[in-house]
């Protein structure tokens, strides 16, 4: 019997069944043989929110939660963060290599010469009341720009690829629209002799001056937050997207989808969760307190912790480096010292280093991005701008793979049998008979 299989026996039936393993997993499809009779159509795996089902074969990400490990396309995470910037990032992601000097030339001037968008797009962002949450309207802008570009219905590749560049560069563009109008504030055009970071910054915080300059430091910690974000497997809003992908709508609708799942509070909302834990503990003195109440289920401690690492989250690393950086040239957060505290005590008191509580990349991030001027409704929309090129390649790859289909999983009923209607003017009358 080969080595690298499974047997399983039913003792509902005394059969035995051998099932292949391939790359460390066992087809559901191979469990459909497992029955109890004829008629029975076989066996099915439950597992609620795919804690330990893999639903596609990817070559995008990879990480090893117990040993902190985070690379994309094989390249560690701490190596692309300190020397790569975000466009580069966003090219292996979707290509699966790095560019050549000439690559990265003609990727940057496709993308810088589609972050303008149709006039059209501003009046529809326009039509949106004055306090509307920003991520709100990205999302519903980012759906309606499939009615801008009907063509992206077509899943050729040349059309597909120039979707892909559009995406990547009038998220920034739909980003900072949404900020300006919950400010009242003009639109303010792109800039296509910045960066990729430093022209959001541009459209994001420009006023009176003829020609904006963005502070390097804050425009280096924008790359860096976007190169940490740019993907990160099969999380809740990836799968979004691959699953609304599998339908073959267009792109657009897919990354709609993904920005909406984005928008809870357990996903793109977590750093904000974080800040709001920091201010209602409010000073370090009330930390003991605070840490109490954590271990008697009292409260909860954000930022630390995560479903998928349980080590030091590596991002959660490089982003700490970041923020001394960012204060340096900001007003400092009241906030950090609580947040330093935590961390300390988190790291060295048992209770949280025995069930592998260390800090993620959302417990500084939102101190950054307080500390650079954002608010915190902004936050998840500063998520999905970088997101948007690993969604993109996590659909590319989905739409590549021919054991793709529609996305359809199974359920198990519980529910009522087969039952009579009654009409609705016995309903509430004591059943007959008996006696």
């Amino acid at each position: 019997m080969p080595s690298d299989t499974l047997t399983i026996t039913d003792n509902r039936t005394g059969k035995s069944y051998t099932l292949p393993i391939a790359n460390g997993a066992v087809r559901a499809m191979d469990l459909r043989q497992i029955r109890t009779s004829p008629s029975d159509f076989g066996l099915l795996s439950y597992d609620p929110a795919f804690t330990n089902t893999a639903s596609t074969i990817s070559r995008i990400t990879e990480i090893d939660g117990d040993r902190g490990i985070l690379r994309y396309r094989g390249y560690p995470i701490e190596e692309l963060a300190e020397r790569s910037n975000y466009l580069e990032v966003a090219y292996l992601l979707l290509h699966g290599e790095l560019p050549t000097l000439s690559q990265m030339d003609d990727w940057i001037w496709q993308v810088t010469h589609h972050t303008w968008v149709h006039e059209n797009v501003k009046k529809f962002m326009d039509g949106f009341h004055h306090d509307a949450h920003p991520m709100g309207m990205l999302i519903s802008t980012v759906a309606a720009l499939s009615t801008f570009y009907p063509e992206a219905r077509d899943v050729s590749d040349v059309t597909r690829r120039l979707q892909v560049v559009r995406l990547i560069a009038k998220m920034p563009t739909l980003a900072a629209f949404a900020f300006r109008h919950s400010l009242g504030l003009p639109y303010a055009y792109p800039d296509n002799e910045l960066s990729y970071t430093g022209n959001f910054l541009n459209m994001l915080f420009k006023t009176t001056e003829v020609k904006y300059q963005p502070n390097q430091t804050i425009e280096r910690a924008l790359e860096v937050l976007f190169i940490l974000h740019a993907d990160h497997e099969q999380n809740c809003s990836t799968n979004a997207v691959r699953s609304v992908g599998s339908s073959q709508v267009d792109p657009y609708s897919a990354l709609a989808g993904g920005v909406a799942a984005l928008y809870g509070p357990l996903h793109g909302g977590a750093n904000e969760e974080v800040l709001r834990m920091l201010r209602s503990v409010g000073s370090k003195d009330r930390i003991p307190e605070f840490i109490r109440q954590v271990k008697d289920g009292k409260a909860k401690l954000m930022g630390f912790g995560h479903r998928v690492y349980k080590n030091y989250d590596p991002r959660a690393k490089i982003i700490k480096r970041m923020a001394d950086e960012v204060f340096e040239v900001t007003r400092p957060s009241e906030l950090l010292p609580i947040a330093l505290e935590l961390e300390r005590i988190a790291l060295e008191d048992d209770y949280f280093v025995s069930r592998k509580l260390y800090p993620n990349v959302d417990f500084y991030s939102g101190l950054i991005y307080q500390a650079i001027g954002f608010p915190v409704e902004m936050f998840p929309v500063l998520f999905a701008i970088p997101r948007t090129s690993g969604w993109l390649a996590q659909w590319q790859e989905m739409r590549g793979d021919p054991e793709q289909k529609i996305a359809r999983p199974r359920q198990l009923y519980l529910g009522a049998g087969q039952r009579g209607y009654v009409e609705i003017g016995k309903r509430d009358e004591p059943p007959t008979g008996g006696g």
